[in-house]
């Protein structure tokens, strides 16, 4: 069987990597054991998974669950090949999230699988994305909720009303972040400076705010660089980059979706807007 796997981003008790098996239905089933948890994104290919949960046939938008210190077997009965986005997570991280889940009542997968469900549709497209456009800085909020997904399949927890408290402490990440934007801005920084733990404070930040923290940044680095784009001749890539992306290519293409067309068209459009307002004016 041949399998590789390539880092795609890690942090404290995490790491996500990119993995791709070109087994057959000849070849032996792989068998190894989970260090630590692992919530897998099953995004091409289907393969026969076995664990002390039970076993599962994983086929694309399927979560393939293990806990860690258990033997599991992967194989290719019907099919050739996979890939998966896998995400491993330390038992001290996973306690975290399980504590801050309402209605989770142990630390331990149940069932050796989640099957492609409606509600995880848009987060596993997230993530596909994340990979494919290697925006690494997506990767650690994309851990959390993946993880925290997983932790709470089964689970609908009530909603709850924003406190005062949750209120101030976006409040007072969200100038950290227009402040920091051109910089890279850390989740756990963020969380640490509230004193709550990253899932948490990811969880309070959506509800309050109604995007996640990772969406708020971008849409503020994207802000100032249509501001810039509209008010200066500076060129494109000296704009990208100060408002905090380090890729030009990864700022033209989310310019583009937001915005509905390419930075240098963007600037044209307002410019041509501009002479034409200006020559609509009756001379005196």
């Amino acid at each position: 069987m041949t399998t590789s796997a390539y880092t795609l981003a890690s942090g404290r008790d995490w790491q996500v990597s990119d993995v791709v098996c070109t087994a057959g239905v000849a070849d032996r089933p792989l068998e190894e054991e989970h260090r630590n948890f692992c919530v897998a994104v099953v995004t091409n290919g289907t393969f026969r998974y076995r664990a002390s949960q039970g076993t599962a046939m994983l086929t694309p938008g399927a979560l393939l669950l293990g806990n860690p210190g258990t033997c599991y077997e992967c194989g290719h009965e019907h099919s050739a090949g996979d890939r998966c986005l896998s995400f491993h997570f330390g038992p001290a991280y996973m306690e975290q999230i399980a504590a801050d889940t309402p209605g989770a009542k142990r630390l331990a997968f149940e069932t050796p699988r989640l099957p492609p469900l409606p509600a995880l549709a848009p987060l596993l497209a997230e993530a596909e994305a994340a990979r494919e456009t290697a925006d690494i800085e997506a990767f650690e909020e994309l851990g959390l909720r993946i993880a925290g997904a997983a932790v709470a399949s089964g689970i609908t927890p009530a909603a709850r009303v924003p406190s005062r408290r949750d209120e101030k402490r976006v409040a007072e990440a969200v100038r950290r972040i227009e402040l920091d934007a051109d910089r890279p801005v850390s989740l756990a920084a963020l969380a640490s400076a509230t004193a709550t733990s990253p899932y948490h404070f990811l969880r309070t930040f959506r509800r309050v705010a109604g995007m996640t923290p990772h969406q708020f940044l971008l849409k503020t680095r994207l802000h100032r660089a249509a501001v810039r784009l509209r008010m200066s001749d500076e060129a494109i890539s000296t704009i990208a980059f100060g408002a905090g992306f380090n890729d030009l290519s990864t700022f033209n293409r989310r310019f583009r979706r937001v915005m509905g067309e390419a930075p240098g068209a963007y600037r044209l459009q307002r410019r041509g807007d501009k002479l034409l307002n200006a020559s609509a004016v009756p001379a005196l």
